[in-house]
């Protein structure tokens, strides 16, 4: 059994076409097929069924692609381990990050990075709060900033970085826009612009609520940041978001104004899956992130 075998399999399973597969690939269409079945016979049983110009796969092709997925990034990791143990100053780090996060903490830590490791690259990919946790414990990322960071899981690291405030988020017009400060309950008769359920920001909204008597009327939703902010401008109702989210970019028309009570605060970190040891590149970007917000708090 081969690695070009096992590679073309998962290709043609995934496309359900050896001939988009091939072409994919770079590759002649008879030399996958002939894989493919060196493959089947090597197995001792039908991987596809042959359906017309299209392949489908068989229940055991299913239960193979499955080990085969999962081997294929063991063994790719693998190579990039050996790759970065030569060179720890080279690599790509793959790394996911939630919405709010993605204006000012993101581009900040890795504006910073690329000034003393230039030669490392980030394949990012933003997600939601759910995905991001279930995507370092499958291996699909092999990092992720969040915000708050999830309970203590057997299967994931997680490394706090800093801890910020909520802050509420008035229309300009609102009559306790000018307050230095206000409390949550203040808000009981206000509608709220919130993540839709299922978002941790919502969680985090709801459950301070929920905490000095009320719950929130929420009458609008939306699933990003900067519409959050826009509906706020225009007057549709209030929100609460993290201190982060609004240093370089509380619109117009709104105004920023800290909670005294109940102080509502999230953690923010980084998390790791527990099943592997980072590769060198990862953990020179561990070790820089949690030097890097060491420093800035040692200083606030």
């Amino acid at each position: 059994m081969e690695l070009r075998q096992l590679r073309y399999f998962v290709e043609v399973a995934e496309r359900e076409h050896i001939s988009e597969a091939a072409e994919h690939l770079h590759v002649a269409q008879s030399a996958i097929s002939r894989q493919i079945a060196n493959l089947e016979e090597e197995l001792g049983t039908p991987l596809f069924e042959r359906i017309g110009r299209n392949v489908k796969l068989t229940p055991v092709g299913k239960i193979f692609l499955e080990h085969c997925i999962t081997a294929l990034k063991g063994i790719d990791f693998a190579a990039k381990q050996v790759e970065e143990y030569l060179d720890p100053a080279k690599g790509t780090i793959k790394i996911g990050f939630p919405t709010s996060l993605a204006s000012y903490v993101l581009p900040t830590v890795i504006s910073a990075f690329k000034k003393e490791y230039p030669e490392i690259s980030f394949h990012l990919r933003q997600g939601s709060y759910k995905y991001l946790i279930d995507a370092v414990k499958n291996r699909e990322l092999n990092l992720a900033l969040l915000g708050p960071l999830p309970p203590k899981d057997e299967a994931i690291n997680t490394t706090v970085l800093f801890s910020e405030n909520i802050h509420a988020l008035l229309p300009a017009t609102h009559p306790l826009a000018k307050k230095e400060s206000i409390n949550l309950v203040d808000l009981r008769h206000d509608q709220f612009v919130l993540f839709p359920e299922g978002y941790i920001l919502n969680k985090v909204a709801v459950d301070a609520c929920r905490s000095v008597g009320f719950m929130p009327n929420i009458t609008t939703e939306g699933e990003d940041m900067d519409a959050l902010k826009g509906l706020v401008a225009a007057g549709i109702g209030v929100t609460l978001l993290p201190e982060s989210s609004l240093y370089d970019s509380t619109p117009r028309m709104t105004v920023k104004v800290p909670i005294t009570i109940p102080n509502i605060r999230r953690t923010v970190g980084i998390i790791a899956p527990t099943s592997r040891d980072l590769a060198p590149s990862e953990q020179v970007f561990v070790d820089f992130i949690s030097n890097f917000y060491s420093r800035l708090t040692r200083f606030q």
